[in-house]
């Protein structure tokens, strides 16, 4: 496998990889403009930290609901559910990263 720096820009440079890039940067542009509309922007950070921990743990035969996830507080000891507990455990190792 080669480095990606090692690959030739053009081979990119083809309308498919342009048209999904260009959909990409709207949309991401969409989402800095709503973003600003949020007071607290860390709730959304938070959110989706939660989500990839939530469906990553999934794969590993973790499972859990959202209810549960946002039912308890993590920054105490009050999870009851091992399965919370271990998603919650995952969204801080992806933050470390």
């Amino acid at each position: 496998m080669k480095p990606l720096q090692a690959l030739d820009p053009a081979r990119f440079e083809i309308p498919e990889v342009l048209i999904q890039l260009n959909r990409a940067s709207r949309s991401l542009a969409e989402l800095k403009g709503a973003i600003t509309a949020i007071p607290n922007q860390t709730i959304l950070i938070n959110t989706l930290g939660i989500q990839e921990a939530k469906d990553s743990s999934a794969i590993e035969n973790i499972i859990t609901t959202h209810d549960e996830l946002y039912r308890h507080d993590p920054h105490t000891d009050e999870i009851k559910s091992p399965a919370a507990k271990e998603v919650y455990l995952y969204r801080e190792a992806i933050q470390v990263a």
